[in-house]
C-alpha cells in the first residue's frame, strides 16, 4: 500500500471498532494466560483526551501488550516494511497502526500522530526507534519530545520486561511479561510555537529517564555504572578513560603504591599515555589496595606474563556478581592456554568478555578505534558495547571468543615478523606477516574459530593497524631484533612489554601440540629464544631461506 495513502487512512478513519475490539477480545485473555502478564500503574493513563505512551521496545508484541493496559484504542507506529502487502496494511490500520520510516525523520508519521492526538486519541511511540535486545535500553530519538511540545499531550512513560525472546522464528514462547506505567508527564507548549531540536531532545531525555526508572524497577538490565581496571599501562589507562567518558565510575589499579601516588597527583600517565587527562570519575590506587566491593565490572589490563598472578590475587576478592572484561592479548605461560580459559579456571563461572579490534590506546582516547566485544553472554556484550558507543566508538559484537583471542595473537606475531623483514622492503615484510598470519589461521580453524573473525575488525583490521602504527611495539620489536638486539635490549628500548616476544614461543609450542606445520612461527620462536640470529643477504642460500620464512 502507498505510504501516504496509509497515513491518510489513519488520520481520517482511525481504528475499525469492530476489528479492534474483536481482536482485543481474543488477545487479552491469551496474553493473561500464556504470558502471565502483570500490569502496574494503569491508573496513570488518562481515560480520555490526548495521551502519548512512550515505551521501550523489545518485541513485535509490545504494542499489543501495551494496548491492553488502556481501556480505549491505542494508535501506534509500525515500520513501513509491514505495509508492503495490502491485506496486512489494512489489518494494521484497522488495529490502529500507522507507518513510520525508521532511521530518518518521517514527517508524514509525525503529522499522523499530531492529528490523532489533537482529536483526543492515544498514540504509542517507541523512542529507541527500533527493537533493542538484549541488554540495557538504547538511546532515544527526539520525536516523543517534539510531539509532546507541539501538541501539549501528557506523556506516560512505560516499561516492559520479558518480551525480548518471546518469538523464535514462527514459534511464540510463553514468558512472564511485566508492564509498568509511570505518572503522566506534562510539558508546556513553547510560547512562539517553535520547537527546537535542542528542546525536543531535552524533553525526550526527561521522559526516557522515567522509562529507565520503570525498567530497572521491573528488574531490567541496567547500564554499567561502576568498574575497576587492573593494570595502568597504556591500554589499562585508556580503558579507564573511555569508561569514565561513558559516565562509569572507575577505580584504576596500579602495580605499585608509588605508581598510584604519582598518577593520582599528576592526573596523567606520562609514561604510558602522555597527554591524556584522567576523567574526574577515575580514582587511582595500588591493585592490592583497591576496594572491589560493589564493582559491577572488572577489566584485566595486565600483560599475559602477569595474568596468572593477578588472577590469584583476585580469586577471593572479586564480588560474586562482578563481570570480567579481558584486555590481555597473547597466551598464558607456561602452558600456552588462552587467557579466557585461565580466567574461567581461576575465577570460576561468571560472565566474561574480551576486547579486540584496531584500538591502539592513544588513538582510542581520541575517539579513533574500531572495537569488537566478544562474549558468549549476549547481555554482557550488549552492556559493554553500549558503554564504548557512549564514549564515541564504533563497536561490534560477536560470540566467537576463541576467534577474537587467536586473531589478537596472529596480528601480534605477524607484526613482529613484518618488523623483522621490513629492512628488506615492503614486499618482504608483507610476505613474512602473511605467512605467520596464515599459520595462526590454521590453528584458529583447528579450534573452531570463525572465518569472518580473522577477515574482520578483530583480525585483518587489527593487523593493518598494528603494522602501520608508528608506535607499534610489536613491529618495533621486530625491527630491533633485526638489528641484532637481544630480547632484554628490545624491552629496555621499548620501555614496556611487547606481547609478541612472549607469545611466539608459546604459539610455536601450541602449533606442535595440535600437529600444525608452522615453519614461519618456528623460525620466529627460535630467533626470540636466541637459538637463531637474523641473517644478511651475504649468508648461504639455505640460511637465507630460513630467514625469509621469518
Amino acid at each position: 500500500m502507498d505510504i501516504e495513502h496509509a497515513n491518510q487512512i489513519a488520520r481520517d478513519r482511525g481504528v475499525n471498532p469492530v476489528v479492534y475490539w474483536l481482536v482485543r477480545a481474543i488477545l487479552q485473555p491469551f496474553f493473561h494466560l500464556y504470558f502471565r502478564i502483570q500490569r502496574r500503574g494503569r491508573e496513570h493513563i488518562p481515560a480520555a483526551g490526548p495521551v502519548l505512551i512512550a515505551a521501550n521496545h523489545r518485541s513485535f508484541c509490545d504494542p499489543f501488550l501495551i494496548g491492553i493496559c488502556l481501556r480505549r484504542p491505542l494508535h501506534f507506529v509500525a515500520k513501513v516494511e509491514l505495509f508492503d502487502r495490502w491485506w496486512r496494511a489494512r489489518l494494521l490500520l484497522a488495529l490502529g497502526a500507522f507507518p513510520i520510516s525508521r532511521g530518518e525523520s518521517d514527517e508524514q508519521a509525525m503529522e499522523t500522530a499530531r492529528v490523532i492526538l489533537e482529536r483526543g486519541g492515544a498514540v504509542g511511540i517507541f523512542p529507541e526507534g527500533t527493537r533493542v535486545r538484549p541488554g540495557p535500553l538504547g538511546d532515544p530519538r527526539r520525536g516523543v519530545g517534539r510531539l509532546a511540545l507541539e501538541t501539549g499531550a501528557p506523556v506516560v512513560p512505560v516499561a516492559l520486561t520479558g518480551t525480548e525472546d518471546i518469538r523464535r522464528r514462527w514459534r511464540i514462547r510463553p514468558r512472564k511479561v511485566r508492564v509498568r506505567c509511570g505518572r503522566a508527564l506534562n510539558f508546556p507548549r513553547p510560547v512562539d510555537g517553535h520547537v527546537t531540536p535542542h528542546l525536543a531532545r531535552e524533553v525526550t531525555s526527561r521522559v526516557w529517564t522515567c522509562v529507565k526508572l520503570q525498567w530497572e524497577w521491573l528488574g531490567g538490565v541496567a547500564p554499567i555504572r561502576t568498574a575497576a581496571v587492573l593494570g595502568a599501562g597504556s591500554w589499562g589507562t585508556a580503558a579507564a578513560v573511555l569508561l569514565g567518558e561513558a559516565g562509569v565510575s572507575v577505580k584504576l589499579g596500579c602495580r605499585t603504591p608509588e605508581q598510584a601516588a604519582n598518577l593520582a597527583k599528576a592526573g596523567v600517565n606520562e609514561r604510558y599515555l602522555p597527554g591524556v587527562q584522567l576523567p574526574d570519575v577515575v580514582d587511582v590506587a595500588a591493585i592490592g589496595e583497591l576496594d572491589l566491593s560493589g564493582v559491577e565490572l572488572v577489566c584485566l589490563a595486565v600483560p599475559s606474563r602477569s595474568l596468572a598472578a593477578v588472577l590469584e590475587q583476585l580469586r577471593d576478592r572479586l564480588p560474586a556478581g562482578a563481570d570480567v572484561l579481558l584486555l590481555t592479548k597473547g597466551l598464558v605461560a607456561p602452558t600456552g592456554e588462552l587467557p579466557c580459559e585461565r580466567v574461567s579456571r581461576t575465577l570460576g563461572k561468571r560472565s566474561l568478555a574480551l576486547l579486540g579490534g584496531p584500538a591502539h590506546a592513544i588513538e582510542a582516547c581520541r575517539g579513533e578505534a574500531g572495537l569488537v566485544v566478544a562474549s558468549t553472554d549476549q547481555v554482557l556484550a550488549a552492556r559493554l558495547a553500549r558503554v564504548f558507543r557512549s564514549a564515541g566508538h564504533a563497536c561490534e559484537r560477536t560470540d566467537d571468543v576463541v576467534g577474537v583471542q587467536l586473531a589478537g595473537c596472529a596480528k601480534n606475531a605477524a607484526a613482529l615478523a613484518a618488523g623483522l623483514a621490513l629492512g628488506r622492503g615492503a614486499n618482504a615484510a608483507g610476505a613474512a606477516a602473511g605467512r605467520v598470519y596464515g599459520e595462526c589461521y590454521a590453528l584458529a580453524e583447528k579450534l573452531d574459530a570463525r572465518d569472518h573473525t580473522f577477515a574482520g575488525l578483530a583480525g585483518a583490521g587489527d593487523l593493518v593497524a598494528t603494522v602501520l602504527a608508528a608506535h607499534s611495539r610489536n613491529r618495533r620489536a621486530g625491527e630491533l631484533l633485526a638489528r641484532g638486539a637481544s630480547v632484554s635490549e628490545v624491552e629496555h628500548e621499548l620501555g614496556q612489554a611487547s606481547e609478541a616476544l612472549e607469545l611466539v614461543p608459546l604459539l610455536a609450542r601450541t602449533m606442535r601440540e595440535h600437529r600444525i606445520k608452522a615453519p614461519a612461527i618456528d623460525e620466529l620462536a627460535a630467533l626470540v629464544q636466541s637459538r637463531a640470529r637474523p641473517v644478511t643477504t651475504k649468508q648461504p642460500a639455505q640460511t637465507r631461506e630460513r630467514a625469509r620464512v621469518a
